[in-house]
């Protein structure tokens, strides 16, 4: 008994010990306040992540091919996620607590990948160094203080839990292993999609390490790729309906491009996992994209020169192939090849391919332990390597203090990149810096003149410095570019408001609507339309409607009140009265004096 208590001990004080050096270097991200790019759609403005109930829960679950808060894949574990995170008290005043727990998962996330690793070579000391090395490396700093990547997290969490039922069910052949495994496959593909390759990754890992490849381990895994099958259905239509997807052909050579791209990325992230400098979250596409680019070009001949010494390397081991092999299929949803966003890479999309590079890493530990009797030749290097990754984590940890320094250090690496300007003008307009704001986001548009992204965030900014016709004109263009933007219609119907243009500030917000069902402040901008007008009745329709979607918002509660009592109805004003005074009695005592005239 005392032997299996020292069996256990060991390996979960060091993994303890291990989780804990992580979460001490990465405590600053605990304070970090930028807002990155999508954050805003996914927390700051998510009506059902900032509203949590069983109702919202509902909604992320089984808005399968058209999320409504989202624009991308299906990814309701993730949502839900967030949406506690803001029940426990998270905002965009409090972010600490969305940190935590995304610092929390990733420390989660080191102690898993060292019981893999365990389980897969026998060795606690290699495989605690391994997780040491992930767990303290900058390219996992983003998904902490990132708010929306959230998602890499879990994904990676469930996705790492698998691993270890699935290589526990290669030992035992128990079949309660391999439902766990199935379920925290699942639950991983309702985080993020980027997990698909899972079962892939687990064929290779028949090969090497566990040498029991077959035709019946492949047979064994068929639920896993029923899972796989679905979910890829369920990602290609839900990204398609919501965000959108490029083909090869739609943005280029077909052949030519797939080549460059993964090519580049090969070299890339290898490039970035080995030596970790000017670290961003958008890595743009080089210019020109094609083989006259000397950079691309090199990243081609590295790719070949790779794949030779790896190939040349099985006479002698499979460790070095298989490895980069479970590196690389775990990478392929992420290659740009069906091309989702605008970045080639991104630090991200190696958390979870990361564990192909360690299990390299584990064996050439091993093998060495297995010859040197004394661990301090281990030892010596392991840390200097986790000192020299304390470094660089903090040192890009302290770029997340804030959105304008976040962006000005990714401008400065990618200074034509119009998405950078068109989000640092955000960060200073969320700051009310709007002249600074307007020449920032002036530059984006002139870099992209037809991104509708580029001339909405110039409208909004244009709104709060009160220049009204020229946010009409912005967002007219936005809406010529991209005629199902909802936001740029409602806020267009905002501004023809402000010049008493009702009939045409009613057809804008009708057409945000009509988009995005849900769009409370379109239902807010048609209540104060028909209100202006002198219809009521169709006002009190529009607020009650705002009512539903958000019952403790103050404005929809007010002008739903209003609209009772122009109506004619005075008690049922008073209802809405009542309930305002514990929503906010500021504009609940403002009602009451509306309502006495």
């Amino acid at each position: 008994m005392k032997q299996l208590i020292a069996k256990i001990m060991l390996p979960l004080v060091l993994i303890i010990a291990v989780c804990a050096a992580v979460i001490a270097v990465y405590w600053p991200a605990l304070s970090a306040q930028a807002i990155s790019f999508d954050d805003q759609q996914y927390v700051l403005d998510n009506s059902l992540v900032r509203n949590p109930s069983f109702d919202s829960a509902k909604k992320f679950l089984t808005e399968i091919f058209k999320p409504s808060t989202v624009e991308g894949y299906y990814q309701p574990l993730s949502m839900i996620s967030l949406m506690l995170d803001c029940a426990a008290g998270a905002n965009e005043n409090n972010l600490y607590i969305f940190h935590r727990t995304s610092l929390i998962i990733h420390a989660a996330n080191v102690a898993l990948i060292i019981i893999v690793l365990y389980q897969l070579f026998g060795s606690i000391i290699a495989a605690v160094f391994v997780g040491l090395i992930f767990g303290l490396h900058p390219m996992t700093v983003e998904p902490i203080p990132w708010l929306s990547e959230r998602k890499t997290l879990l994904a990676a969490f469930f996705a790492f839990a698998s691993l270890i039922f699935y290589a526990h069910f290669t030992r035992t052949n128990s079949k309660k292993s391999f439902i766990v495994c199935c379920l925290m496959y699942l639950f991983a593909l309702m985080s993020k999609p980027t997990s698909l390759p899972l079962p892939f990754m687990m064929l290779l890992i028949d090969y090497w390490p566990l040498k029991r490849f077959s035709r019946q381990t492949v047979f064994e895994k068929i639920p896993l790729f029923i899972l796989t099958v679905v979910f890829t259905v369920i990602t290609l239509v839900s990204q398609n309906l919501t965000a959108g997807t490029l083909l090869p052909g739609q943005y280029g050579h077909s052949v030519e491009n797939i080549l460059l791209i993964i090519t580049h990325n090969i070299i890339f992230y290898l490039s970035k996992i080995f030596w970790p400098v000017n670290l961003s979250s958008h890595y743009a596409y080089p210019q020109p994209f094609d083989f006259s680019n000397s950079l691309l070009l090199m990243y081609f001949l590295g790719t070949v020169i790779l794949i030779l010494v790896l190939i040349i390397s099985t006479q002698w081991t499979k460790v070095l192939l298989t490895g980069w092999l479970i590196f690389f299929v775990a990478l392929l949803p992420t290659m740009q090849i069906l091309r989702f966003s605008d970045v080639i890479a991104s630090n991200k999309f190696v958390y979870l391919p990361a564990i192909g590079l360690l299990m390299i890493f584990t064996a050439f530990l091993v093998a060495l332990q297995q010859k040197c009797y004394i661990p301090v030749a281990i030892i010596i290097p392991i840390l200097l390597i986790a000192a020299a990754e304390t470094f660089a984590t903090r040192h890009y940890l302290a770029y997340w203090k804030d959105s304008i320094t976040l962006y000005k250090h990714m401008v400065s690496l990618a200074p034509n990149s119009p998405p950078l300007y068109g989000n640092l003008g955000n960060a200073y307009g969320r700051l009310g810096r709007y002249d600074e704001a307007s020449e920032v986001l002036k530059t984006a548009a002139k870099l992209q003149p037809n991104e509708p992204a580029a001339h909405y965030n110039l409208g909004v900014n244009y709104l709060k410095l009160g220049e009204y016709q020229q946010a009409i004109d912005e967002f007219k263009k936005t809406v010529e570019l991209k005629p199902d933007y909802a936001e740029a219609w409602n806020n267009l119907g905002f501004a023809y408001g402000v010049f008493q243009r009702y009939d045409e500030q009613i057809y804008a917000c009708k057409k945000a609507i009509e988009l995005k069902p849900d769009n409370f402040n379109a239902y807010l901008n048609l209540g104060a339309a028909y209100g202006n007008l002198g219809k009521y009745l169709e006002a009190v329709d529009a607020y009650a409607k705002a009512v539903e979607i958000n019952p403790n918002d103050p404005r929809a509660r007010f002008g739903l009140a209003a609209a009772l009592d122009k109506k004619g109805e005075k008690d049922a004003a008073m209802q809405q009265y009542e309930i305002l005074k514990s929503i906010d009695s500021t504009s609940a005592e403002k009602l009451l004096q509306l309502i006495k005239q």
